[in-house]
């Protein structure tokens, strides 16, 4: 498996990016989700990517896609044809953005307790780390670097609904906002076997 850093996508010259930010699919993209991501300069995907078919809805109007490897990201749970392509997939991503560097991982390394802790010491240069793992949205701006979960944008644990986040930065300010879609009212169809 492929351990190391990618090399950083680099959007720091521009006057203003957005970012959108999701996580945990799965596999499996919600549609609302793949709307606002499609919209922005770039998205970075924190692992658990699960298909390529999620990483080529997230890139469907030509934006840059990171995406780094999951735990569950594995040959095995990949589907027919496309396993070597989980294996592609950095464990730590860079993307420069103006006003400093987001740092993207998965996460899993360290246990629910320690994790915020963790990614602050291992990441303390970034302005903010974007990580998975837990599907839970979560936005500390308490501290730099900033800690941000988009949660789960896909169907499995979705902790209220499918979610990501949309990070706006220009060089003098940052802003994140959290989107959350409601669970539908009706279980989604599944595929006749």
């Amino acid at each position: 498996m492929h351990e190391g850093v990618s090399e950083p996508l680099d959007l720091s010259h521009a006057s203003s990016t957005t970012v959108a930010l999701v996580a945990d699919t799965h596999g499996q993209l919600d549609a609302r989700v793949a709307r606002l991501a499609v919209r922005c300069d770039a998205v970075a995907h924190a692992g658990d990517v699960g298909a390529r078919a999620v990483l080529d809805a997230l890139a469907a109007r030509s934006a840059p896609v990171l995406a780094v490897r999951g735990n569950n990201d594995v040959p095995a749970g990949w589907p027919d044809g496309e396993p070597a392509l989980a294996e592609t997939l950095p464990a730590v991503a860079r993307l420069l953005l103006p006003g400093g560097e987001v740092v993207l991982v998965h996460g899993d390394a360290w246990p629910a307790a320690r994790r915020h802790r963790g990614l602050r010491t291992r990441f303390a240069e970034a302005r903010a780390v974007v990580y998975g793992h837990s599907h839970r949205l979560t936005v500390d701006e308490s501290v730099l670097p900033w800690l941000l979960n988009p949660g789960a944008a896909g169907r499995s644990r979705t902790f209220g609904g499918p979610s990501c986040l949309l990070l706006r930065a220009t060089h003098r300010r940052w802003e994140v906002t959290a989107h959350r879609f409601p669970l539908p009212a009706r279980p989604l169809l599944r595929r006749a076997s």
